[in-house]
């Protein structure tokens, strides 16, 4: 998949997602994707931390 097609999945994805949904609920499930995002990247950078010998 190419990033245009990424980019429009991921755009069809939260549209379909937010259409049966609250502006409430839509802000709520957002945070909780933006905060996995988050965590998986420090997961990610932790571990390239340890990885290089640097982690302790």
């Amino acid at each position: 998949m190419g990033c245009n097609e990424a980019v429009a999945t991921v755009y069809a994805l939260a549209f379909a997602i937010t259409q049966n949904l609250s502006e409430e609920q839509s802000s709520f499930l957002s945070a909780i994707f933006v905060q996995l995002g988050d965590t998986i990247a420090s997961i990610l950078a932790g571990n390239a931390l340890c990885g290089s010998n640097q982690c302790e």
